[in-house]
């Protein structure tokens, strides 16, 4: 547009800018889509008319005719165009040229530029006016003398004045020097008021100046030449209006045309005239209080202009300097003091040694002291002069005075020479003149490049001729300093040095950039120096141009493969600074950028990744687009997978501007980020996401105010996800220094640990560059201790680098590599003074009364009483690095010296720290503490953290010390296990010298519940030990703790735990109990009953309000409060969160704005009050406001809690979640259409929204209706149509009846469904009817469902009527539902006929065709039928319903996966069993369901067929050909989908040793290799090599191995084996072979990949197999994976793993349902499985769990240390009377005899092993739960022989893990001594369980999973099919042992059926999964519950006889 509108008109000189300027404007995005409101226009329309009006007037008598017709044109156009007018108008002479008319046209000129410009900077840039309006005003000056009186001439230069005001700086120059010329005339008039104009005209000029980007320096300086020239002038009037304008042109500007004004003023002040100088004197005061600073901060920017000036005439001009240091209040002997770095280098290279000597006098010191104390800046002044021979000379000049002043001392002078002068100021010389490279003036830095080479030449010992130094480069030479020159500039920078004003600050940043061009690509051994420097000052608006100068000449320095590290953090700089650069600012950042994005482009490797996202930002479009081009493959997933890692930066800006892409990606990629957060188990990136998120949330320091207020938006964005189903990755980065520093490698590795996991990222996170340098000093020395050289990065070094340093160097990360690597050249010192021996205990002192500075005081004096010379070498160099801001380095180091004090320190040293320690536990219960509660709380963690190292390294030196008794023959050997055990002795002294009773307090104070509670155990423990029954109500007290402290940890079932030891429970007791499980209507009856008795108890009141909250009884809840405050009106404080909470739930939104007024409080009730009110009245702002403020307050427990905290802090996050979905109602309903349908959309796609959140929370009542209630509440500020968001309000109050119900909440629940009968819910009535039956109505409830279902006309009466309607989809589901729903209830109450149930079912699967559930359950009702049968009527009319099942399973997998472990099985053993019958076979029926498995099978996904594989493969040997042919076609369907998998469980046929199914497996492998369509793909290799691997596999486990040997070589022995090392094949690992199933609300079920993604391969086999010592020789073979991993597997020769193998997979699939449960999820359930392959029925490979000890080796070693031998002759004799004796007898010698000589100890191992209070306390959790569920598992299977051997420990985590399963089915009830116990339930695996016992959380974790097993034991048998069809080779002894028998007798031979066998086997299996069992023969087997059989259970497993009557070796009284 622009373009065409100046098309051919050339009255414009500045054309092409002004289209390129008028373009940019238009073509902006946000320009394009801002179109002005109503109120816009109107003002635009009226500056038009204004400016046509004013136009109009000027160009009298000429017409304006485009005006009228250009009224829809830019703005900017109009205004350029109206200027531009005038000045062609004005090319011509004056129509009117008499005085006034010159007068009010120079009048309208001076309002017409600010009318012209009303509208810049929002329409359009500024406009260029000069160029317009000189012409005009030329005109007016020129004419008659009587026509330009003065009054017409003071009007043209404040006319003038105005047009320079609105000039743009960008636009050209050409104009100002004419208009320069008028005002240098102007201010040399004889009128006074002229002059005076002329000089606002000047301000305006030098103002101008200042906003222009290039040359401002020369500009204004020249500016200032005319101006002394005028005040040379004779004319004394001249002189003192100048003066005045000097101060204008001093108040218009802040740099250089301030800096030249003071410096103009003050050379006036020694004028002859008192007039001239009082003004001079004026004006600068004046200028003082203009800019608010006193008259010494206005001049001493300036001094080292002025100073030189005054000191070098005190001689000849004395007053000059008195009064200027009268103005500045500085008498003239401390001016002359202070200034002398500036004053001296003039003085001396003038030589003046007049001046010198005055100096000297004043200051009482000697010429020789004067230049020594200034060297740096006299050398460098020297060094820059340019006249010929006056460097020499001025060096001459030096040299006389310093050989002068040694000759007095009578000292040698000969060795005084300018190379010992230079050298000694070297660095600081250099740096100097290197700032003066960046002088704008090119003669000055010219100059520095010849001082620069003259200085090396003087260092240079053979000195060269002048003519060879001109050509040489610098650049070796700079390099060699230029470390020591940035640092030496960053201190200047920073004003270390000294205040440096703006415009030298501009000078050193240029400077940069010259000495990066000089040093070329070797200044990148600098890079984060330099980058810190540079975002540092970026952030300094003023200095934000020239530094992107110099960033953009750094980056284009490197070499483009240096560039990478600097991507992120450049482009996070900029764009998040982009909104404050100027015009030229973005032009140089989009230079930069665009050097990154197209020049270095690929070339910096994955970096380019590291680009923030630039798409905000429309003149980065075409950076944007090409970034985009290169990221088109990026998938959602990766995406944000960058963004993570980005956000993790140390770098505080690219860690800010990451989280605000986080923020956009989780807000447009909603539905996506929802789908990650679905299902039983979340997927990884949640975790990962949320890890991020509160790493940042966490993280403490300066600046981390925004990010921190980001993650809390990011949180709530995210929501509250449930932390059962996530895992939040933590890394622990800590190490533990074993050997005390006595050992070189561990100390190398413990000083990388502190480079790479401390330093490095507190280095590059810092924005102090002080301490970055104090930091870097640290890195340096720490460097050079692990023997790193330059060598290690200098390519065609001749220095040979050790290979161990090498490794080193090489496993540091990428960007700890990229940090240090320039610091292995760096010559960094820090002089550190010696801080006085602080008092002991220091914590206590008044002089650190914060946690910091106690943290960094006593770190401190710890590193000077470091132990040996090791430690004291690497701690030496960090105490520069512990005094900062950051507490993170001391804190890191803090238990690293206690630790090498404690070992080798001295006895006062161990003393110290023991008291210090005591000082700040003592303070946690001290009543009178006088600390803060933040000290206090922090410096407890503090010392909870060091005393967790002593554990952990306690831990470790035990292990240490038992690994090493193995070999403890050897010397060495025995001489490290004795120092061992000393240190551990001195270790563990200390830690037990602590009282337990003070420990457990001061925990328990500050929240560390898990060592409180530890502490408390071992009171209890110890007292218990020693107590007599009449002192035991003394322990009740401690138990009382236990349960307060098990609340506060959120654990109920340690509560319930704890109760049954508590005989009479104290209501407080009860609150807790009934509160952390949810049940508040009884806590709500225990909190009435204590306000009985305490009616003014606040505490007491609040505790009642919480529970009407929970329970969502606002109307009570607000009663109950007005009734309080009524009588009790100064507690509404303390009470306004429930009183605003209740008045908005209600919506009294008066009351709830009159509370948020009259409170001061930041709860989070009053802040989310606050949010809803600003919501409530539409102010944007307002909101904004209140939505930030909320997050910090509601933020902020987050932060307290830690990144490991997300569980204790969810209260919070879940806050944050509803705020956001406030945010989110809130933004729905502003942006509600007028349309009907739209706005349905919206509300219908809030509504998927809202519920999707609402389904990953926490699924808890509180938490669920908390969400709920929020969002009702939201709902309600609705100005729009009511009907609009009504049906969410319903669904919300429907939601609320659910969970209420299912929480037990019968009153809360019918209160919710009654409001949403109110709110018309369609489908309410199933939930009405749901809350009957469950509070125990079932008929009712079905006859209500029924008359619902009918008068809403779901079911209808026979009737003529035809209804044409058709329903949505919703619809159909919901009464397919509702009729799936009756037809249960119908099937369950047994009073219908079978044929109105199963049309029930029919109806719901016929009204939504496409849903799971409903052809799941209408096939199982057939099944269920079916098995109601007879075994007649099975195989005749049994066989339809058959059929029937099978179609609708069928049908039922192929929509969904929620019942795939129910029907996929179920379809398979009914097609095959059939299939095998030999009467159903001849019937049609049959083929029709092999027709319908067949037709399955091709629209089934395939890894849904993968769920069943083993029961598949298991029935390989199908007698049936039709069958097989279907079978064999799914096997090879599977292999062909899955190959890496399927391959590893079908290898056993392949391998197998019965012909037939060998024979099967092979052809079916062949087909598959054969098939034309792999030859494109793998399978075909992976099929050979997976044959070949089992082949070697095999040759291995059946090898023949002499009893004498230990190991075998792989490579000598098995080669082929070991050549197959690196492979393709996945390594055969549980989780790898487990199928995932995708969440039951996804819907792509077809493309969804059932597998990890990154399973481990082969990488390579270790050469050295370990052969184990038992009769079999197991064979342990180790794996490398291709993760770096490390796996190992046990080759079983002659055993049959198959049942290994289904066990696990049983117990894989049980792990699932455990996941799916809430109950068990939030337990965190568990049972450990590992990878079985069995290669055929008589060997395979089994995963060895590494990690893992026995149970029996842990309790022999602490009964040995007791001296208690594990048997003894004694022993045996009492079990030998055992055996014989009746039970009764037997139970009460193994009570007497056996049990007191084996006091329970297991509890200790618990202490040992995890010494850290949170590791012992997660352990023992882990232990009981996983104990537990493997009991009831081995209860329901039959597994027997649970001897101490078969039961491990994991030593990271305590799990229970089992191995062995030989033993199953009940098999040890068949044993020569019969096994009498469920499970291993012994007394030490009970003292395991803390002192609770079974009580809480085992017995809890046993009744969750055997209600479990029980509701879902239709799956879990189906996997057990494959028992019956896959029989193992004992059940095949077993039928060879019967068949023998027969032979025997000579009975009549009958088939002895190996299947028989195995259902047999399943048969008891069956019934216990159902809940009948029996303990004993009298008594007739029944269904039991839940709990009663688990107590059963306990109690067989515990009973004394049972355990006496156990086989001795089995150990029961372990």
């Amino acid at each position: 547009m622009a373009r065409d509108f100046f098309e051919g008109n050339n009255d414009y000189d500045n054309k092409s800018a002004l289209i390129r300027e008028i373009d940019k404007a238009l073509q902006a995005p946000s320009n394009l889509s801002a179109k002005p409101d109503i109120a816009d226009q109107n003002a635009i329309s009226l500056w038009r008319r204004n400016v046509r009006e004013t136009v109009e007037e000027l160009i009298v008598p000429d017409d304006l005719h485009w005006m009228d017709v250009d009224e829809d044109s830019p703005a900017v156009l109009y205004a350029q165009r109206a200027a531009d007018e005038i000045q062609k108008r004005f090319d011509g002479p004056l129509h009117m040229t008499a005085g006034p008319a010159r007068l009010s046209l120079a009048e309208k000129i001076c309002d017409f530029p600010a009318l012209l410009s009303q509208n810049e900077g929002t329409y359009g840039p500024p406009l260029s006016t000069l160029p317009c309006f000189m012409p005009i005003l030329t005109r007016l000056l020129d004419g008659l003398e009587e026509e330009i009186t003065g009054l017409v001439r003071r009007r043209v230069f404040l006319a003038l004045a105005q047009v320079i005001k609105y000039h743009s700086p960008k636009s050209e120059m050409v104009s100002m020097t004419s208009a320069l010329e008028m005002i240098y005339h102007g201010l040399a008039e004889k009128d006074r008021y002229v002059r005076l104009s002329a000089g606002r005209a000047i301000a305006e000029v030098a103002k101008l100046y200042e906003a222009t980007t290039d040359g401002v320096w020369r500009r204004t300086e020249l500016m200032f030449n005319n101006v002394y020239r005028l005040l040379d002038a004779p004319k004394d009037s001249v002189k003192e209006t100048m003066l005045i304008s000097v101060g204008f042109i001093g108040r218009s500007t802040k740099a250089e045309g301030l800096e030249q004004a003071v410096c103009c003023l003050i050379s006036q002040l020694a004028k002859q005239n008192p007039l001239l100088r009082g003004v001079a004197y004026l004006q600068l005061l004046e200028l003082s209080k203009y800019h608010k600073k006193s008259p010494y901060s206005l001049v001493s920017p300036y001094m080292p202009r002025i100073a030189p000036f005054l000191v070098s005439r005190m001689c000849t001009q004395p007053s000059l300097l008195a009064e200027t240091c009268r103005f500045i209040s500085v008498s003239p002997g401390d001016f002359i003091s202070v200034t002398l770095s500036k004053t001296l280098p003039q003085i001396f290279a003038s030589c003046d040694s007049r001046v010198l000597e005055e100096m000297s006098s004043q200051l009482g010191t000697s010429n020789s002291n004067l230049f020594l104390r200034n060297s740096r800046e006299v050398l460098a002044h020297v060094f820059l002069l340019q006249g010929p021979g006056q460097p020499s000379k001025a060096l001459n000049f030096i040299l006389k005075i310093l050989s002068d002043a040694v000759v007095n001392l009578n000292i040698d002078s000969s060795s005084i020479d300018v190379q010992s002068l230079v050298g000694s100021c070297r660095l600081p010389l250099l740096t100097e003149l290197v700032i003066v490279l960046g002088d704008e003036n090119e003669e000055n830095s010219a100059a520095a490049v010849q001082a620069l080479k003259r200085v090396e030449r003087s260092l240079s010992k053979s000195s060269r001729p002048e003519r060879a130094s001109a050509v040489s480069t610098l650049a070796p030479f700079l390099k060699d300093h230029m470390l020591g020159i940035i640092s030496d500039m960053n201190d200047t920078l920073q004003d270390v040095l000294g205040k440096k004003s703006i415009s030298e600050k501009r000078q050193i940043l240029r400077s940069i950039g010259a000495l990066i061009g000089h040093i070329g690509p070797a200044i990148n051994s600098v890079s984060p120096q330099i980058m810190a420097m540079l975002q540092t000052m970026f952030l300094i608006p003023e200095l934000s141009e020239v530094t992107l100068a110099t960033w953009f000449t750094f980056l284009s320095t490197l070499e483009p493969n240096e560039v990478g590290p600097h991507v992120g953090p450049t482009s996070a700089s900029f764009i998040s600074s982009w909104s404050t650069l100027s015009p030229s600012g973005r032009d140089l950042a989009r230079k930069s950028l665009h050097y990154i994005i197209f020049d270095v482009g690929e070339r910096s490797g994955k970096h380019l990744d590291d680009i923030v996202d630039l798409r905000a930002i429309p003149e980065l479009y075409e950076l944007h687009e090409k970034l985009q081009d290169s990221r088109k493959s990026w998938q959602p997933k990766y995406r944000l997978q960058k963004i993570l890692d980005r956000s993790g930066s140390d770098n505080l800006t690219v860690a800010l501007q990451s989280l605000g892409e986080l923020k956009s990606f989780m807000l447009n990629e909603r539905p996506f980020v929802q789908s990650l957060a679905s299902g039983d188990i979340f997927d990884p990136l949640i975790g990962h996401t949320l890890s991020a998120l509160l790493a940042t949330a966490c993280h403490d320091g300066d600046g981390t105010e925004n990010s921190q207020l980001l993650a809390f938006e990011c949180i709530g964005i995210l929501g509250a996800v449930d932390p059962d189903r996530c895992e939040i990755g933590l890394s622990d980065t800590r190490m533990v220094v074993r050997s005390n520093f006595t050992d070189e490698g561990e100390a190398v590795l413990f000083a990388l640990h502190i480079i790479k996991d401390v330093l490095v990222g507190a280095f590059r996170s810092t924005s102090d560059i002080q301490y970055q340098n104090h930091l870097a000093y640290a890195i340096q020395e720490l460097l050079r201790f692990c023997k790193f050289t330059p060598a290690l990065v200098t390519s065609g070094t001749t220095t040979s680098v050790p290979m161990k340093v090498r490794n080193r160097w090489n496993s540091l990360p990428k960007h700890v590599l990229e940090t240090v690597t320039p610091l292995l050249e760096s010559r960094y010192s820090v002089r550190l003074k010696d801080s006085e021996e602080p008092k002991r205990p220091i914590y206590p002192s008044p002089r650190l009364p914060t946690y910091r500075e106690w943290i960094q005081k006593w770190t401190e004096h710890l590193l000077t009483r470091a132990s040996g010379n090791t430690a004291q070498k690497i701690f030496s160099v960090l105490r520069s690095a512990v005094r900062n801001k950051d507490v993170g380095v001391a804190h890191h180091l803090l238990p690293h010296l206690v630790l090498n004090i404690l070992l080798s320190g001295s006895e006062e040293d161990k003393q110290d720290i023991l008291s210090e320690l005591l000082a700040v536990l003592e303070d946690q219960v001290a009543s009178d503490s006088c600390s803060s509660p933040d000290k206090k709380l922090l410096s407890a963690q503090a010392v909870f953290m060091l005393l967790d190292h002593l554990s952990k390294y306690v831990r470790i030196l035990r292990q240490d010390i038992s690994s090493k008794k193995v070999d403890s023959k050897r010397v060495r050997t025995q001489h490290v296990m004795v120092e061992g055990e000393e240190q551990l002795v001195q270790v563990d002294s200390m830690l037990s010298s602590i009282n337990h009773d003070l420990m457990a307090k001061a925990a328990l104070q500050c929240k560390a519940y898990a060592r409180s509670l530890m502490n408390f155990e071992r009171q209890i423990i110890a007292m218990r030990e020693r107590q007599t029954p009449s002192r035991k109500n003394q322990i009740t007290p401690y138990y009382e703790r236990l349960h307060e402290i098990y609340a506060n940890l959120n654990e109920p079932d340690g509560m319930e735990g704890v109760s049954t030891l508590i005989l009479s429970p104290s209501l407080e007791h009860q609150i807790r109990q009934h509160e952390s499980t949810g049940r508040w209507t009884s806590a709500q009856s225990c909190w009435e009953v204590r306000l009985q008795q305490s009616p003014d108890n606040l505490d007491f009141h609040l505790g009642l309000l919480r529970c009407l909250r929970n329970l969502g009884h606002y109307d009570s809840l607000r009663t109950h409060v007005q009734g309080v405050l009524t009588r009790n009106p100064a507690w509404e404080s303390d009470l306004a969160g429930f009183q605003a909470e209740s008045a908005w739930m209600i919506g009294a939104w008066d009351d709830v704005e009159k509370m948020v007024e009259n409170t001061g409080n930041q709860t989070p009730s009053i802040v989310k009050a606050r949010v809803l009110l600003s919501m409530r009245t539409g102010d944007t702002i307002a909101i904004s406001n209140s939505l930030s403020q909320a997050r910090v307050v509601l933020g902020t427990p987050i932060t307290a809690s830690g990144e490991q905290g997300y569980r204790r802090s969810y209260d919070a996050v879940l806050d944050l979640h509803l705020i956001h979905e406030l945010e989110m109602i809130h933004a729905a309903m502003e942006k509600l259409p007028a349309n009907s349908q739209e706005r349905r959309s919206v509300v219908q796609s809030l509504g998927q929204s809202l519920a999707t959140r609402f389904n990953f929370t926490l699924p808890n009542f509180r938490i669920r209706e908390s969400v709920l209630s929020m969002r009702r509440t939201a709902f309600s500020l609705s100005t729009s149509p009511r009907n609009a968001f009504t049906p969410e309000i319903g669904r919300s109050w429907l939601a609320s009846a659910k969970i209420a119900r299912k929480a037990g909440q019968w009153h809360t629940a019918y209160s919710a469904m009654l409001q949403a009968q109110q709110s018309k819910v369609d489908f309410s009535f199933m939930e009405s009817a749901k809350l009957v039956k469950a509070t125990g109505e079932p008929l009712r409830a079905l006859q209500e469902l029924e008359n619902s279902m009918r008068l809403v006309g779901i079911i209808e009466d026979k009737s003529d009527t035809i209804d044409l309607t058709e329903d949505d989809d919703d619809t159909k589901r919901m009464k397919a539902k509702s009729h799936i729903l009756l037809a249960r209830w119908m099937n369950e109450s047994d009073r219908f006929e079978i044929a109105h149930v199963w049309k029930a079912f029919q109806n719901a699967a016929d009204l939504w065709p496409k849903w799971e559930s409903g052809f799941y359950h209408l096939g199982q009702f057939h099944d269920q039928c079916y098995r109601n049968l007879s075994t007649q009527d099975q195989e005749k009319r049994g066989i339809k319903m058959n059929l029937h099942t099978v179609r609708n399973f069928a049908k039922a997998v192929v929509y969904g996966s929620k019942y795939v472990y129910q029907t996929v099985p179920r379809l398979l053993t009914l097609w095959l069993d059939m299939g095998e019958h030999p009467k159903i076979l001849k019937t049609d029926v049959f083929g029709k369901v092999n027709a319908t498995v067949s037709s399955a099978i091709k629209t089934i996904p395939v890894y849904k067929w993968f769920t069943a594989f083993p029961q598949i493969v298991s029935r390989v040997g199908h007698t049936n050909t039709d069958v097989y042919a279907v079978l064999s076609k799914l096997i090879a369907l599977v292999i062909q989908e899955y190959p890496n998998q399927a391959l590893w469980l079908f290898t056993s046929v392949v391998k197998s040793t019965k012909p037939n199914r060998e024979q099967r497996g092979k052809a079916i492998l062949d087909q598959l290799k054969s098939n034309p369509a792999n030859t494109k793909n793998q399978v075909p290799v992976l099929i050979t090599q997976c044959v070949t691997m089992t082949d070697e596999l095999l040759r291995l486990c059946n090898h023949h191995i002499d009893d004498d040997r230990k190991t075998v070589s792989m490579k000598k022995e098995f080669p082929r084996l070991a050549a197959l090392g690196r492979s393709p094949l996945l390594i055969p690992l549980q989780e790898s072979l487990t199928a995932n199933l995708p969440p039951t609300s996804s819907t792509s079920h077809s493309t969804h990949n059932p597998f990890p993604p990154a399973a481990p391969t082969f990488d390579e086999f270790f050469d050295e197999i370990e052969i184990m010592r038992s009769l079999a020789k197991p064979r342990k073979i180790t794996i490398r994976g291709s993760n770096g991993q490390i796996y190992m597997f046990l080759g079983k020769p002659k055993d049959d793993l198959r049942k290994d193998a289904r066990l696990m997979d049983f117990n894989a699939i049980l792990n699932k349902l455990l996941k799916a449960n809430s109950e068990s999820r939030r337990r965190q359930l568990h049972i450990r499985t590992y990878g079985v392959v069995t290669l055929n029925e008589e060997c395979g490979f089994i995963q060895w769990v590494p990690n893992t000890i026995p149970v029996r080796p842990v309790l022999v070693k602490f009964y040995d240390a007791k001296r208690i031998k594990s048997w003894n002759g004694e022993l045996s004799d009492t079990f030998k009377k055992i055996k014989e004796a009746p039970e009764k007898d037997a139970a009460n010698l193994f009570i007497t005899k056996v049990l007191p000589e084996f006091p329970p100890v297991f509890h200790e191992w618990f202490i040992e092993t995890f010494p850290e209070p949170t590791a012992w306390l997660a352990s023992r959790l882990s232990y009981g739960r996983t104990a537990a569920v493997m009991s009831m598992v081995g209860f329901i299977l039959g597994l027997g022989d649970r001897h101490c051997e078969n039961i491990l420990l994991d030593t990271n985590t305590g799990d229970a893990v089992h191995v062995d399963f030989n033993c199953l089915f009940e098999k040890g009830k068949t044993l020569e001594t019969p096994e009498r116990v469920p499970f291993r339930l012994t007394q030490n695996m009970i003292d395991g369980l803390g002192v609770t016992g079974v009580e809480g959380v085992f017995r809890k974790a046993c009744e969750v999973t055997l209600q479990l097993l029980r509701d879902n034991k239709d799956s879990l048998m189906s996997v057990l099919d494959a028992f019956i069809h896959d029989p193992l080779v004992e059940w095949e002894d077993e039928k060879r042992k019967m068949v023998r028998e027969r032979d025997r007798r000579n009975a009549v031979k009958s088939t002895t059926d190996l299947r028989h066998l195995a259902k047999n086997a399943l048969n008891p299996i069956e019934k216990k999964l159902k809940g009948i069992y029996s303990t004993s023969k009298e008594r007739h087997e029944k269904e039991i519950s839940t709990s009663n059989l688990v107590q059963m259970l306990i109690q067989e497993a515990t009973d004394s006889a049972n355990l006496a009557k156990m086989y001795p070796g089995w150990a029961a009284w372990h």
